[in-house]
């Protein structure tokens, strides 16, 4: 009788909820995941084929891990780049590529690649320490961004005047020229390594007062034809010009006099594109999926307008997680909830997401605000 080859496993540094979703994907094409993750309890800890307790950033446990798989990707930015460039030398495909992630590691160096190939983004100076940003002063009003280590929200702040200047960050970073922009959008993209490209129909994103984090998305944005197609060409651009396999997402700031400007990339699957679950006739986890595996990318159409608001941790509250508004959101026509798995919830901490469908945007949004006031994560205690 003929034999059936093993399918190649997908080794996955990152088991949250970003790996979580991909595995979903996965599992209508019975393709292995394989998970390294420093959380026992992480999101992916009991779906994976196999999931693995260790360290994303040490070079032995990285290594160790990526000699058991045939592709690596990964679900968050934060990895060992000496050891995935290590297994890419010896014959394993790593995507996105391990230089590639270097490059984003660093929001400084990320910042140069656009001004060395062109690519529109706002002024911006290196600063070193602290006294070099209040050295800089004459830049402000600016965002002060570390180099390394900023995610979610951290390592980000605005410096209007000098009376800001003693919060500027005492470690190497940047200014970047704070924009009067218009609106704030993404644009995800992804290649393959045939070099099929797709670009996804860009989103309109509205941040958390606080938090810095997204809020609320809508799909399609609120933008012109040209703004759009200006949008989709500059996204596809940055891949191009980074010769990336793999799907990235590309955050943009729209100016008032309709610039589009790069405000920063994530190599992998993004908050940004939640909603292509169900909005979509691809979801950008299984257009990872793709991409990294070598298949046919898919359709990135619109079904139609769609809204995504992130389920973060009530203020004040931290312990065992309770979902309130459940039962009353699932009543709703169009209404779609994903929860992350995650057992414990403190302020702020994104345990889940809604997506919301309807026919109009003028509904979506009305929808979209009474389904935020209705469904709150707290704790029992």
């Amino acid at each position: 009788m003929p034999t059936k080859s093993p399918s190649e496993i997908l080794g996955v540094l990152g088991g949250g909820q970003l790996g979580r979703m991909l595995i979903q994907s996965a599992i209508n094409y019975n393709q292995d995941i394989h998970i390294l993750d420093p959380d026992p309890n992480a999101p992916c800890k009991d779906i994976a084929q196999q999931f693995q307790v260790g360290s994303l950033k040490d070079f032995d446990t990285v290594y160790a891990f990526g000699k058991n798989c045939d592709v690596i990707t990964v679900e968050i930015e934060a990895v060992n780049t000496d050891a995935l460039q290590k297994l890419a030398e010896e014959g394993k495909k790593v995507f996105p590529q391990p230089h590639i992630l270097k490059l984003i590691q660093d929001k400084r160096e990320q910042k140069q690649f656009y001004a060395q190939h062109g690519i529109p983004t706002a002024d911006f100076v290196l600063t070193e320490n602290k006294a070099d940003v209040i050295a800089k002063k004459s830049f402000l009003p600016a965002v002060n961004k570390l180099g390394k280590e900023g995610y979610d929200g951290r390592g980000v702040q605005i410096l209007r005047s000098e009376a800001d200047l003693e919060q500027a960050f005492d470690a190497p970073g940047l200014l970047e020229k704070l924009i009067d922009f218009d609106k704030e959008i993404a644009v995800t993209v992804a290649r393959n390594e045939k070099g099929d490209l797709i670009a996804y129909p860009a989103v309109e994103c509205a941040f958390h007062p606080t938090a810095n984090l997204v809020e609320f998305l809508f799909a399609p944005a609120e933008i012109t034809p040209e703004v759009e197609e200006k949008a989709q060409q500059i996204a596809k651009e940055v891949i191009l010009k980074l010769d990336m396999v793999g799907i990235l997402a590309v955050e943009l700031f729209v100016t008032k006099s309709g610039e589009v400007l790069v405000n920063e990339i994530a190599p992998r699957p993004h908050n940004s594109g939640h909603h292509t679950i169900e909005a979509n006739f691809t979801s950008q986890f299984e257009q990872h999926l793709r991409s990294v595996m070598n298949w046919p990318l898919g359709n990135p159409d619109l079904r139609c307008p769609a809204a995504m608001i992130n389920l973060l941790g009530e203020d004040g509250f931290s312990g065992p997680a309770i979902i309130e508004g459940k039962e009353e959101a699932l009543a709703e026509k169009g209404v779609y909830i994903h929860l992350y798995g995650k057992k414990l919830t403190k302020p702020f901490r994104k345990m889940g997401h809604v997506t919301i469908l309807d026919e109009s945007l003028e509904a979506l949004k009305a929808k979209a605000n009474r389904i935020k006031e209705l469904i709150k994560i707290k704790s029992i205690s």
